[in-house]
C-alpha cells in the first residue's frame, strides 16, 4: 500500500498496523466518539462516518472494483470505485482522495461532494453490519490505474446498461445500490444526460 501522511500517522513505529479507529456519529452526522473498525461493524452495528467514491472516464463509464478475496468484509464482490472510513478527525473529502489513491493508485480529478446517505445494511455472508453515515463523492479517473492487489481483485469501466447486466449476474456489495442511487443526481451532473445515469 502506498504510504501517505495519513497512513504514516496511523501505523506504529515497528511497521505493524495499529487498530483502525472509526468516527462514531449521531443521526445528524455529528461526531460523538470513536470505535475500533471491526467492533463498529459487529451486530447490531454502531453508526459511523464513511465515504463512497464514484469515478468516471471521459466516456461517462463508471469505474467499478471487485474487492480482493482476502478482505474480511465483503470479499470478492463488486462495488463502487472506492469506499472506506475517514480516520477520526480526518475530513471525508481528504479520506476519499487518500483511499482512492491507496487502493487504485490514481488521484481523482474534479472530485466533488455529492451529498450524504444514512443506511443500515447487514451483510449476510459475513454477519457484519454496515451502519453508516456515508459521504458521497463523484469525480473523474484520468490516470492509469495501479490497483493494490491486497485491496482490489479486478476493475472494470462500465456504462449504465453494462452495470445493469453485471448487477443482475454478479454479486455486489450490500451497500452498492443505496450509495449509487443517492449519488445519481451528482453523477448525472458530472457525466451529462447522454451517459444514461
Amino acid at each position: 500500500m502506498p504510504t501517505t501522511p495519513a497512513t504514516a500517522a496511523h501505523s506504529s513505529s515497528n511497521g505493524t498496523a495499529e487498530a483502525i479507529m472509526l468516527e462514531l456519529v449521531d443521526e445528524d452526522g455529528t461526531t460523538i466518539g470513536t470505535a475500533e473498525k471491526l467492533a463498529a461493524h459487529q451486530p447490531p452495528g454502531q453508526l459511523h462516518r464513511a465515504f463512497s467514491v464514484f469515478l468516471f472516464d471521459e466516456q461517462g463509464r463508471l469505474l467499478l472494483q471487485r474487492r480482493a478475496l482476502g478482505k474480511y468484509h465483503s470479499p470478492g464482490v463488486w462495488s463502487n470505485t472506492c469506499c472506506g472510513h475517514p480516520y477520526p478527525g480526518e475530513a471525508p473529502f481528504a479520506a476519499a482522495a487518500r483511499r482512492t489513491y491507496e487502493e487504485l493508485g490514481v488521484s481523482p480529478s474534479l472530485l466533488a461532494e455529492a451529498g450524504t446517505v444514512r443506511y443500515n445494511h447487514p451483510d449476510p455472508a459475513s454477519g457484519l453490519v454496515e451502519q453508516e453515515f456515508n459521504h458521497l463523492f463523484v469525480g473523474m479517473a484520468q490516470d492509469r490505474l495501479d490497483p493494490d492487489p491486497e485491496e482490489v481483485g479486478e476493475t472494470a469501466f462500465v456504462t449504465a446498461a453494462e452495470l445493469a447486466e453485471r448487477h443482475a449476474r454478479s454479486p455486489f456489495s450490500a451497500w452498492f445500490m443505496t450509495v449509487l442511487d443517492a449519488a445519481r443526481p451528482a453523477i448525472r451532473e458530472l457525466t451529462g444526460p447522454s451517459a444514461g445515469w
